[in-house]
């Protein structure tokens, strides 16, 4: 089982639903935990009869809204607490810095900062990894059309002093309008589509998975995506 972290203000939902929806398809079992301030989760992922806390599945894909760590997710599967969560992929949503322990984000197999050029998003995001008592290495997800050098700069000049370490590749996602159109279609919807997504954002997408899931090599990925926007 691995353990990714997507840390960060700036909505991750839709990013993390689609890298999701194609491990699925890859036969993989996947469990997100939405454990964000506002739980976007709660309204875009269809559910029946929701509690204030809840898993529903969507897609093949297991939801998880409104725990703050693990045991009581297995409280509410009716698991004993010493139990594994039996998934082979946990994506944990995490904008808030008192769960980074609870979550046991240091030990994550991996873990990313998500975030736009912003001031909001880049300071705001930065806030949740003030909580980070030991060294972690974070890579950067930036959804930009084309993030400067001197504002990734920025970024490093403003985490000085933080126990953070920055992978030295970033994995850009444009910020391109039939892209926001499509996200906002899925959630109307209650879908998760890929067709009309640009070919930049799919890329981006790809790269994203293959880092996940390195069992997959990028063609595999694009065929899967392909089958996916045919709807099979």
């Amino acid at each position: 089982m691995k353990k990714i972290g997507f840390i960060g203000v700036f909505d991750k939902t839709d990013l993390i639903m689609y890298i999701s929806r194609v491990l699925v398809a890859m036969g993989k079992k996947v469990l997100v935990i939405d454990s964000t301030v506002n739980q976007k989760a709660k309204y875009i992922v269809p559910k029946i009869n929701p509690t204030a806390s809840y898993v529903t599945e969507f897609e093949g894909v297991d939801v998880s809204v409104g725990f703050r760590d693990y045991d009581s997710i297995k409280d509410y599967l009716g698991m004993p607490r010493s139990a594994v969560l039996v998934y082979d992929y946990i994506f944990i949503d995490l904008d808030d810095p008192t769960l980074l322990e609870s979550f046991e984000i240091n030990a994550a197999d991996k873990n990313y900062f998500v975030t736009s050029p912003d001031l909001f998003s880049l300071k705001k995001g930065l806030e949740i990894l003030s909580g980070v008592r030991q060294p972690m290495e974070l890579t950067k997800i930036l959804f930009s059309n084309k993030m400067s050098q001197s504002e990734d700069e920025y970024l490093n000049f403003l985490s000085l002093g933080y126990k953070i370490i920055w992978s030295p590749e970033k994995i850009y996602f444009p910020m391109l309008t039939n892209d926001l159109d499509i996200i906002m279609e899925n959630q109307r919807l209650s879908k998760i589509k890929f067709k009309g997504l640009s070919s930049e954002y799919k890329e981006s997408l790809i790269y994203l998975i293959n880092q996940i899931n390195e069992e997959n090599n990028t063609s595999n990925v694009k065929k899967i995506i392909k089958l996916l926007e045919k709807g099979v």
